[in-house]
């Protein structure tokens, strides 16, 4: 491979202007619109001074763009996951400027008007293989996100191997994905990958399974998912069009069985799953097959020039491959069991063995004994370090007592219950519950192992690459506010389950003291529909800065009524660009009401 390489051929073959990169609201993106936005991008960076910015764009064709014209002007980019405060400030630390759709008070770089984006003759550089093309982020579901580089090196070799390992099954379809492109793998497989092979990208993401439905094209194309999506798409009230697809993707964690069965028989595809991370890139694949209702060798297989072997002293896997930064062995923290001499099989996380007062405990044990349960249709569990503040009683009489700190360290399990555990959570109660599952690890763990704090969820929160996180797991341990008043609830409690820029998933929890079930009716109180459009509205503007008149709504549908104490699933999607606010209540029970509420000037 040459030192330096031509970062304009690297994701781009040479084509024609009419060449279709991408789709846009079901416009095409041309070959020469693509490379003038590329172009303005350069122009706009080599006048900026520093050399490293974040990027964040939630349009896949104009972050492309972006992304190609920074490394042409030889910028180095860091990709966060979100654009929320807490993400910018640690960024501000990190970089030189900001590009997209961060805060205002951030500056961000906007990309130049049509008339602006002139080449100025300027030759694009030629960047050396080990340039530092990227800093990507590890999803944070071990821990706290931590920073990758990649070079560009990297970056080539693993479209390389992409296509290599899949290029024929693709072929020239469409791409498609439920997934976010500010992570690795959608970076990969729904930008760099489908640049350099020529495939046309969809700009929107379908992140409802109803996008899905409305993007799905009339033409051969791929779906990239993740666990956490696939599973939600059965339940969607719209499915899309399948006669064209060929072949669906996954990653971001193993496909259950169940979910990738369910696929097949929904999409006509059993997913192809990607084994990987942040810090290596791709390592293996898998595509099982169900034979006589057996699946038959669901071992992962290694890409292609990806070297594995096992740790004897840990039982882990190393990795040494061309995705990687050098030629060293890499240790993962994955456990392995090797069906040859190059397949294996996952056997959880080394890092999920915690000491608890001085004894050794599975986090993964007690998720899959959980999960064993006919009660239990998911379940996530960690340690939860509890801060707990005292008065000192070392104090001195003379000096008023000052608070002191301890740390309490308890299993806290998260938990989506089935229909059945449903039932014995409404009809008896979280205790009954709580005690069932107790019972369920009693025989197998010690009891110091036995999960203190319990949530149950209608759905476990992801983010918008599709993985549940410890930060949102930790965040719904958090206390609720004591009311400071006594008066009637007006609200339901809230938690957020996933964010994104134009998107949020909320889990409400309805009060059964709601003050609007009164009289709507006395022997069975159920909530107003006006109610539910005006929490959807109300959530709507605490989340996003939308517009001031409301002028209309669209396709409102009330399809299940709401009880007293029901536990629903908001999620609320708003489009710029149309004005609209769109809304879906749901819950184990199934959809409940659904709708688009319009937004437009002032009569």
């Amino acid at each position: 491979m040459p030192d330096f390489i031509d970062v304009p051929a690297l994701p781009l073959a040479a084509r024609a202007d009419s060449h279709v990169t991408g789709w846009r609201d079901g416009e095409a993106v041309t070959h020469a619109q693509f490379i003038q936005e590329t172009a303005g991008w350069r122009q706009l960076l080599l006048r900026r001074p520093g050399m490293r910015f974040a990027l964040y764009l939630q349009d896949t064709i104009a972050f492309a763009a972006a992304l190609l014209g920074a490394w042409q002007a030889g910028r180095t980019i860091y990709l966060p996951s979100d654009t929320l405060a807490e993400t910018c400030k640690a960024l501000a630390l990190e970089v030189d400027g900001f590009i997209g759709e961060f805060d205002a008070a951030l500056q961000p770089l906007q990309p130049l008007s049509t008339s602006e984006a002139i080449d100025t003759g300027h030759a694009p550089q030629q960047l050396h293989r080990d340039a530092p093309a990227l800093v990507v982020y590890t999803s944070g579901s071990t821990g706290a996100a931590q920073a990758i580089p990649k070079k560009l090196s990297q970056l080539s070799t693993e479209v390389a191997t992409l296509e290599a390992l899949f290029g024929t099954q693709a072929g020239s379809a469409d791409v498609v994905s439920t997934v976010s492109h500010q992570h690795i793998y959608g970076l990969l497989f729904k930008v760099l990958w489908p640049l350099a092979a020529g495939r046309a990208i969809h700009a929107r993401s379908a992140f409802f399974p109803e996008d899905l439905a409305a993007i799905a094209p009339q033409r051969p194309w791929l779906l990239l998912s993740s666990p956490a999506h696939l599973k939600r798409l059965p339940d969607s009230p719209v499915q899309p069009d399948i006669s064209r697809l060929q072949a669906v993707f996954s990653s971001g964690g193993p496909l259950l069985p169940d979910v990738a069965a369910a696929t097949q028989q929904l999409l006509g595809h059993r997913p192809i799953e990607i084994y990987g991370s942040s810090e290596t890139g791709g390592i293996a694949w898998r595509q099982p097959q169900e034979i006589g209702g057996t699946v038959r060798d669901d071992s992962w297989r290694p890409m292609p020039r990806v070297e594995v072997r096992l740790n004897g002293d840990h039982d882990c896997l190393e990795v040494r491959s061309p995705h990687l930064p050098d030629d060293h062995w890499l240790r993962m923290a994955d456990r392995v069991e090797f069906a040859t001499k190059q397949n294996f099989h996952l056997r959880g996380r080394a890092d999920r063995i915690v000491k608890l007062e001085e004894k050794r405990i599975s986090l993964d044990q007690i998720e899959q004994l959980l999960l064993a349960s006919p009660l239990v249709a998911e379940a996530r569990v960690l340690v939860h370090h509890e801060v707990r503040s005292s008065l000192s009683s070392s104090s001195s009489p003379s000096s008023p007592s000052s608070p002191s700190s301890s740390r309490r360290e308890r299993i806290a399990a998260f938990v989506v219950p089935t229909e059945a555990g449903r039932t014995v959570l409404d009809q008896q109660g979280k205790l009954a519950l709580n005690n069932r599952l107790r019972a369920v690890l009693a025989d197998a763990i010690e009891s110091v192992a036995l999960p203190r704090l319990w949530r149950y969820l209608d759905a476990l929160p992801a983010n918008p690459q599709g993985k549940t996180t410890v930060a949102a797991l930790t965040a719904l341990l958090e206390p609720t506010p004591s009311p400071l008043s006594t008066k009637r609830p007006l609200w339901p409690g809230q938690t957020v389950l996933q964010r994104g820029e134009h998107s949020v998933v909320l889990q409400l929890h309805v009060p059964p003291d709601l003050l609007y079930f009164d009289g709507h009716f006395p022997e069975a109180p159920i909530l107003p529909g006006v109610v539910q459009l005006d929490w959807a509205l109300a959530l709507g503007r605490q989340y996003f800065d939308l517009p001031a008149h409301f002028r209309a709504l669209q396709a409102l549908k009330f399809q299940r009524v709401v009880t007293p104490g029901a536990t629903l699933t908001l999620e609320l999607e708003n489009d710029t660009q149309k004005n609209t606010l769109a809304f879906r209540l749901h819950s184990a029970n199934g959809q409940h009401a659904s709708g688009r509420i319009l937004f437009g000037e002032a009569a």
